[in-house]
């Protein structure tokens, strides 16, 4: 028998083909699934689970889908456009809930007295007026995206506490935050309450003042939810575990960088970076690094859901005839994916 040497070249390259069957195998088990996002901060662990592998780690290939409102991502969910979607407990997503087509299984962005949340704002010309304090904001303007929206919300809370009717306060429904940040900015609307990240930098350029806080008026408020279809959630549970894990493990980084202060500034700096290339991306660097690093409410570790907070959510709605007074928490939580309370 003939004795062929072997090179290093072929060894290289047995090598690599070996490393690229690999990994076309490794893509064609890879489960492929779409998450709707908003390109806002509080949705920060999404893109750092997918920059930084946790998602592929976890055998998923996520395929982001960009909205403008949190209505638009819950009609995908139940349409099946979308896997899963990450964003506010609206009136919509309660009603697609009672057609037994969605369920909430995680939670998200959620108040946290010993953190900033969401800030309440007025206008410079409101302002400049008289309107300093929530107290005073009968006979004013206030912007939200839609009827039974989390803004909408935020306002029943403010004119719970402070003893006025919400039906004093004219809403402006603008549909999309952008929308709302010019309007608030022009003065054609009054007042706002929004996430501290956005609240922070228009008060900072001047374009706004800080009247108030939400978690005076709603110190546990549960923000955003984690949800997906009632099929995916009752028939891809290994899947939907997956997501969960991938997607916690964003949370624990974003929470050690931006929120407890924990992380190292090398990690800081990296996560910026890639939180950056999703959101605000045409904001100098410098500027964005401190809206996220001093404006970043908390997200739930684990994802864990504050189903007392949904809870009082959903009777709001109903008092309000904004939803089906048919509709309950069963209808609308799948409890058995994180943790509750």
């Amino acid at each position: 028998m003939a004795f062929h040497p072997i090179s290093r070249r072929t060894v290289l390259g047995a090598a690599l083909g070996t490393a690229f069957a690999f990994s076309a195998a490794a893509s064609a088990q890879a489960t492929e699934i779409t998450l709707g996002a908003l390109r806002l901060t509080s949705h920060s662990p999404t893109y750092i689970a997918l920059e930084r592998g946790y998602f592929a780690e976890e055998g998923l290939e996520v395929e982001l889908a960009f909205f403008e409102s949190s209505a638009a991502m819950a009609v995908g969910v139940a349409g099946g456009d979308l896997d899963y979607g990450v964003t506010s407990i609206t009136g919509g997503l309660m009603n697609l809930a009672q057609r037994g087509v969605v369920k909430v299984i995680g939670g998200a962005l959620a108040e946290d007295p010993a953190v900033e949340g969401a800030v309440i704002l007025a206008s410079n010309a409101a302002y400049d007026a008289g309107l300093t304090e929530p107290s005073m904001l009968p006979g004013h303007s206030f912007g939200v995206t839609t009827a039974g929206s989390s803004f909408h919300y935020m306002l029943s809370r403010i004119a719970e506490g402070e003893g006025f009717e919400i039906g004093d306060v004219t809403m402006r429904p603008l549909q999309q935050v952008g929308a709302i940040v010019g309007a608030i900015t022009s003065g054609q609307i009054d007042a706002w309450a929004i996430q501290p990240s956005i609240a922070n930098r228009l008060v900072n350029e001047g374009a706004a003042h800080r009247i108030g806080a939400i978690s005076d008026y709603d110190p546990s408020y549960q923000v955003t939810a984690i949800f997906t279809s009632t099929e995916i959630a009752s028939e891809e549970r290994e899947q939907t575990e997956a997501f969960l894990r991938a997607l916690s493990r964003g949370v624990a980084d974003y929470n050690a960088a931006f929120v407890d202060k924990t992380a190292s500034q090398e990690d800081v700096d990296a996560l910026i970076d890639i939180v950056h290339g999703y959101v605000n991306s045409d904001t100098p660097r410098e500027t964005f690094a401190r809206s996220l690093t001093e404006g970043s409410m908390r997200i739930n570790e684990g994802l864990s859901l504050s189903t007392t907070s949904v809870q009082a959510q959903l009777d709001w709605m109903q008092a309000e005839e904004l939803v089906s007074s048919d509709i309950t928490l069963e209808m609308l939580v799948d409890p058995s994916y994180v943790e509750t309370h």
